[in-house]
């Protein structure tokens, strides 16, 4: 039951950052504002301990920097690769992290907690889809973590992401999409790997197909946003109608960033964690972090041999009543 409470806990930070709630709709009025917040810098919480070290660039914009806490240790140590929540809208490096840090420090695995583009600021910057910028920036830091193993005392093997809500979404895009090194580039960076040891993520939207949520959940209503749907209130339509109505036109963006989309045998480990029992077909309290997600994940995950744990209140065969008990068994278990 302890776990259960964490978790609401830890679920309530980010519903006060638009966590479960879509960005409003903007019109184009709102560029001009959306481009003066991509020229700023963000400034998250003090949290403790705190990093050794503070706001590493990994790009060129504000927003694509990153806080590192190392683990003492003579040799390499795994790694914790944090992803923030919040819609791809709101949040910081420091939310939902401040629990699992000190656990992640104590356990001799260093922590990275990753700042990206927001889908305004990605807009702002003509990335289409608007989704395409929090990824692939998500994955840009995760290469620059690798390029600094030395320097940092990593294991690049042991990087196991974590996050909730969209930093969930985010850190099982990176768990399951081919490998996106290069590793011809003159960047030295850009030859580093992306792919991941584990992921064990909070409140995770596993799909962003919205004809796989209404059929999972009938009343779901986020993901639009993320390839750049807003709606329509002069005619009554809201950002989801028309995500799902304009489905059809959107269909390899959703098979290049929807997890679900790709999976395939060779991918790591998943552990995913509800605050809610499952209801498969049936509208739920909190559709956007519904453990109907996790549900058809696992099941088409243990289809293609992946291993995967799924934890929420009720759940049978559950070996990691928390999201640090797994990460810590993982990325502390001798290499593959």
């Amino acid at each position: 039951m302890k776990s259960f409470i964490v978790l609401v806990a830890y679920l309530g930070i980010f519903s006060g950052q638009s966590f479960a709630v879509e960005p409003a709709a903007k019109d184009s009025g709102d560029q001009p504002k959306a481009k003066a917040a991509a020229k700023k810098a963000v400034a998250p919480k003090a949290i403790s301990p705190a990093p050794t070290l503070a706001d590493v660039a990994y790009g060129p914009h504000p927003k694509q920097v990153l806080h590192f806490w190392k683990a003492e240790s003579d040799k390499p140590t795994p790694l914790l690769f944090f992803i923030h929540g919040g819609g791809w809208s709101a949040g910081d490096r420091t939310s939902g992290l401040v629990n699992l840090l000190p656990i992640m420090l104590k356990a001799g695995i260093s922590v990275v907690s990753v700042e990206y583009r927001f889908i305004a600021e990605a807009t702002a910057d003509n990335v289409v889809p608007p989704v395409k910028g929090p990824l692939h920036d998500a994955a840009r830091a995760l290469q620059f973590v690798r390029s600094k193993a030395g320097e940092w005392n990593i294991d690049k093997a042991r990087i196991g992401a974590s996050g909730g809500s969209a930093g969930a979404c985010s850190s099982l895009w990176l768990a399951f999409h081919d490998d996106l090194a290069d590793p011809k580039s003159s960047d030295p960076i850009a030859r580093e790997s992306t792919r991941l040891w584990c992921a064990a993520v909070t409140g995770a939207q596993t799909t962003l197909d919205p004809q796989q949520m209404v059929e999972w959940t009938p009343n779901s209503k986020y993901g639009g946003h993320a390839f750049g749907f807003t709606g329509d209130k002069a005619k009554g339509i809201s950002q989801f109608q028309e995500f799902l109505q304009g489905r059809e036109k959107i269909l390899p963006w959703i098979a290049e960033y929807s997890p679900y989309a790709l999976v395939t045998a060779d991918d790591p480990p998943i552990y995913m964690i509800y605050a809610a029992p499952p209801a498969l077909g049936q509208d739920q309290k909190d559709p956007t972090h519904t453990s109907n997600f996790g549900v058809k994940l696992q099941e088409k995950l243990r289809s293609t041999g992946v291993e995967c744990e799924l934890v929420y209140p009720g759940a049978p065969d559950v070996k990691h009543p928390q999201v640090q008990d797994y990460l810590i068994e993982k990325l502390k278990a001798p290499k593959r």
